[in-house]
């Protein structure tokens, strides 16, 4: 999953990013409603993490911006300010959460699961694709209900193309959903095709069905068709 944490406080930000990306989760950074804006309208994340208060301006434009563009991203609010005016106001213009500083890392990712889970999956934490099976919950995959040890890139992998399943995904779209942006592959595919190749062979050696289909010169589909 790609989420994108705006906050200018940079040791908190730092401490947010590490223990997110030890979930498993594919992190973007902003110091800046500048910076933030730019990244949203470049890219697409599954949740957003926004301080409120940043140095060049109010985090709630990001809230407007995002209704005004029609964009889905789940949204949880990080602040100080723990009065209920600020809440609402956060809520009103379309927050999914408001968590007050200081915070437990835990329950960070815990409401961004929550709220992942929500909008992407129907508020379920098992997502299945025939006989593959996910608990987004406790991060673990299974196939006819016998587990199967995945890395983290080929978990999220999978997750993302049963997220999508019969839409063809793009090799781009898959190194940007994978990777975070200080990790600049270019056009070099070879990342994408080996995550691709692992993933396939691990799924074939608990006898799964070869779901995942090349479509030349464009990306993947995940299909059973």
């Amino acid at each position: 999953m790609k989420l994108l944490v705006i906050e200018d406080e940079v040791g908190l930000l730092t401490s947010i990013l590490t223990y997110l990306r030890q979930e498993h989760y594919s992190c973007d950074s902003a110091t800046s409603l500048h910076q933030a804006i730019n990244k949203i309208e470049s890219r697409d994340y599954d949740c957003v993490v926004l301080d409120i208060d940043l140095p060049d301006g109010s985090g709630l434009k990001i809230l407007q911006d995002l209704k005004k563009n029609q964009k889905a991203e789940g949204v949880i609010i990080i602040s100080a300010h723990n009065s209920i005016d600020d809440r609402l106001t956060g809520l009103k213009l379309g927050a999914d959460d408001y968590l007050v500083k200081p915070f437990h890392l835990s329950e960070l990712a815990a409401r961004i699961a929550a709220i992942i889970r929500r909008k992407i999956h129907s508020g379920n934490s098992i997502v299945s694709f025939n006989e593959i099976s996910i608990d987004t919950s406790a991060n673990e995959v299974s196939i006819r209900d016998k587990n199967i040890e995945l890395t983290g890139r080929e978990y999220d992998l999978l997750l993302y193309l049963i997220s999508n399943q019969g839409k063809v995904i793009p090799k781009h779209a898959l190194i940007d959903h994978l990777l975070s942006e200080e990790l600049d592959y270019g056009d070099n595919f070879d990342f994408i095709y080996t995550h691709i190749k692992n993933l396939r062979k691990k799924l074939q050696q608990h006898n799964c069905g070869d779901y995942i289909k090349s479509i030349y010169g464009t990306g993947y589909k995940l299909t059973d068709k």
